[in-house]
């Protein structure tokens, strides 16, 4: 996985159950790769992130993130709430968001393309699975994936 210009890639992780959060970061952080992961509980405390507000004031403590993953059903603002907010605000909508939920609802899917979601992952039931698809999906956004400059 890359670096950008020797500095760490910055992962936002909007979960709100901290078991999926810890699968999330250990799987991330096993790829032994320098990047920062920065978790917030609800959509909330997500838009505060991304605006710079409120406990997230400091850039240099809070900085634009290279990726989002999201989760759909969060306290306070929903996912697609967020998910909505990041892709109509000009200078969030080219940061990658992926959908990471439980809901495999069609409705669901539907709604995160309509709303110009990168890609939407059912999380597995299984814990290797899941440990392997945060690292697939690491690798892909973060490494592979060809992303335009400032993201």
């Amino acid at each position: 996985m890359a670096e950008l210009n020797g500095e760490p890639l910055h992962i936002l992780l909007v979960e709100d159950n901290e078991a999926h959060a810890e699968l999330v970061i250990r799987g991330m952080r096993d790829q032994q790769v320098a990047n920062k992961i920065h978790h917030v509980t609800d959509g909330e405390q997500a838009l505060d992130y991304l605006f710079g507000r409120a406990a997230y004031a400091n850039p240099k403590k809070s900085p634009r993130p290279n990726l989002i993953l999201i989760d759909l059903r969060l306290p306070r603002v929903d996912g697609l709430e967020v998910l909505k907010t990041i892709k109509t605000t000009p200078a969030l909508l080219r940061i990658p968001v992926v959908i990471l939920t439980s809901s495999d609802d069609e409705s669901d899917i539907a709604k995160s393309y309509d709303y110009h979601a990168n890609s939407y992952i059912v999380k597995p039931f299984d814990f290797k699975t899941f440990i392997r698809l945060m690292k697939d999906l690491g690798f892909y956004w973060l490494g592979w994936n060809a992303k335009p400059i400032g993201v």
